[in-house]
């Protein structure tokens, strides 16, 4: 396990080899390359040259570096009879971050996926030898294993005493500046690993992200919900209003669609027999990038037979308050300078109504677009690029400017109008509008959700709509899916459905302004553009 050192004899053929593999690498690099880069290499070569395996195949440790430290809290030995050996031996594993050498004693910080421990070498523990070459060869970054007894340094933390170590993988990049990190926000997203090593915040960040989708999909299952999977590549841009990408298939040799939403496939899936269905799907939008929108990102939608969009409502409730619970200890949050409760009743408020009541605009009266963007005009309300969008977009616009901005406590906005929903259910008391719900949290729309449109009839007319509208420029109108409005004919129960921003929301709940800080590696303008 520890064999750091092989025969000593120096094997010529195999530093020819690693010496002629290196060099031409280094007048290809020098100009982008820092100087500690050759430095590294240069001991990387020593060691093969030396017999030293400097990427061994695998490691067996004891403990990670938070178990070894809740082992410290339960009494420690005394440095002096430590050194004396005796003791319980534990193996660690991890990343070397800071190593300080001090004559014939050395400490570095090891760190793991758990946390950080200190260890410490001392020569007369290792020997000569070993402890040359451990201060000499071994660099921050690189990662260690090392094994001996833990005790409390006289400042009172807890130590690992290395008696054995072997070196699992030599880096030749040097780590940032070990004080500041990783500052440039562009580098952060570029090289988001180095970011993740300097910085626990944003390490942390990017595990709750994962534990954020566990604990919805062990509820959603826990409820009956099963999860599938529906395809990327489509032939229709279908599910949601937005723009699509556009990829050719070569055998077939035709255009495709990345999906924009999996909602008309999981639908099918409800048609084939599944009642509850659920994904993590990765959506794909050709729109405007900006700090809460990105082109790719990860949607979860479900859908539930027989519920209708109050039901989604409860449900909706009961969810964000069991998962936010179990992340944070607490509903109430702080996000930007806002106290979030998210323990309250959620109020349950009509669309028409916010915009009435901010505006004094009612859009059950102004029928049509025109209609609607002479009353914008007459409020002296400036909207852009209006003037080919019809009036469900139209609505959708003004609704974000004037009223979205000041909804903080999360509130279910309700009731929003036909043309803005081609897919969802239409009221029985109004048919203008439909029965639909989104949840606005600290002015973030973060779920939307409806019963859902079973009726195959209204389905194709609403497509014919959104056609028409597509024709006329409206570049986010939905592309008729006539393949969808076949499977609904065999029959579609009553039910609601939802989706959400899986980014949007950690981003919300996490304090974060901009989506990119919650993505582990989201997309980059490549440099050599």
């Amino acid at each position: 396990m520890f064999g750091l050192f092989g025969k000593k004899k120096m094997i010529e053929a195999q530093k020819k080899e690693v010496k002629k593999s290196v060099e031409p690498k280094q007048e290809k690099q020098e100009s982008k390359q820092p100087l500690e880069y050759f430095d590294r290499l240069k001991k990387l070569e020593e060691m093969r040259a030396a017999g030293v395996q400097p990427y061994p195949e695998r490691f067996v440790r004891t403990h990670t570096a938070m178990e070894a430290r809740a082992l410290g809290d339960k009494g420690m030995r005394e440095t002096d009879q430590v050194v004396a050996g005796g003791g319980e031996e534990i193996t660690l594993a991890g990343r070397i971050m800071t190593f300080r050498s001090h004559g014939k004693l050395s400490f570095a910080q090891l760190q793991d996926s758990s946390g950080r421990i200190q260890i410490s070498f001392m020569r007369d523990v290792l020997g000569e030898e070993k402890y040359k070459f451990g201060t000499k060869k071994i660099d921050a970054g690189d990662f260690l294993g090392v094994k001996g007894e833990l005790f409390k340094t006289q400042h009172g933390e807890t130590t690992l005493l290395v008696r054995e170590y072997a070196l699992l993988a030599k880096s030749l990049q040097p780590l940032p500046e070990k004080w500041h990190g990783v500052q440039d926000q562009e580098t952060k997203y570029r090289y988001r690993y180095l970011d993740m090593l300097m910085s626990p915040e944003t390490f942390s960040r990017m595990r709750m992200r994962s534990r954020l989708i566990q604990v919805i999909r062990t509820y959603l299952e826990k409820h009956e919900f099963i999860e599938i999977e529906t395809p990327i590549l489509s032939a229709k841009a279908s599910g949601a209003l937005a723009k699509p990408f556009t990829t050719h298939h070569n055998a077939l040799d035709r255009d495709f669609f990345l999906r924009i939403a999996p909602e008309t496939y999981l639908k099918r899936a409800v048609v084939g027999g599944f009642e509850r269905v659920f994904e993590f799907a990765k959506c794909f939008r050709n729109e405007g990038m900006d700090p809460s929108h990105l082109q790719e990102f990860t949607m979860l939608e479900y859908y539930a037979s027989y519920w209708n969009y109050e039901d989604n409502m409860d449900f909706t409730e009961k969810l964000f308050k069991h998962f936010i619970q179990e992340l944070f200890g607490t509903l109430k949050i702080m996000i930007g300078d806002n106290e979030v409760d998210f323990g309250q009743k959620w109020p349950r408020t009509s669309l028409r109504d916010l915009i009435l009541g901010k505006t004094g605009i009612d859009i059950y009266v102004e029928k049509t677009a025109d209609e609607l963007r002479k009353a914008i005009a007459r409020k002296a309300i400036v909207l852009e690029d209006t003037a080919k969008l019809g009036r469900g977009n139209l609505i959708d616009v003004l609704y974000k400017k004037t009223v979205r901005p000041q909804i903080i406590q999360p509130m279910f906005v309700t009731s929003h109008p036909i043309d803005l929903s081609p897919l969802a259910r239409r009221n029985d008391v109004n048919p203008d509008i439909t029965d639909r719900f989104q949840l606005v949290v600290n002015s973030w729309e973060v779920v939307n959700a409806y019963s859902e449109l079973v009726d195959p009839v209204d389905q194709r007319q609403r497509f014919e709509e959104q056609a028409k509208l597509k024709a006329g420029g409206d570049e986010d109108a939905m592309e008729a899916d006539y393949d969808y409005v076949y499977a609904m004919e065999h029959g579609m129960p009553p039910m609601s459905g939802w989706g959400m921003g899986i980014d949007r929301i950690l981003a919300l709940l996490t304090n974060q302004d901009n989506l990119k800080d919650v993505i582990l590696f989201p997309l980059m303008k490549p440099l050599d553009d």
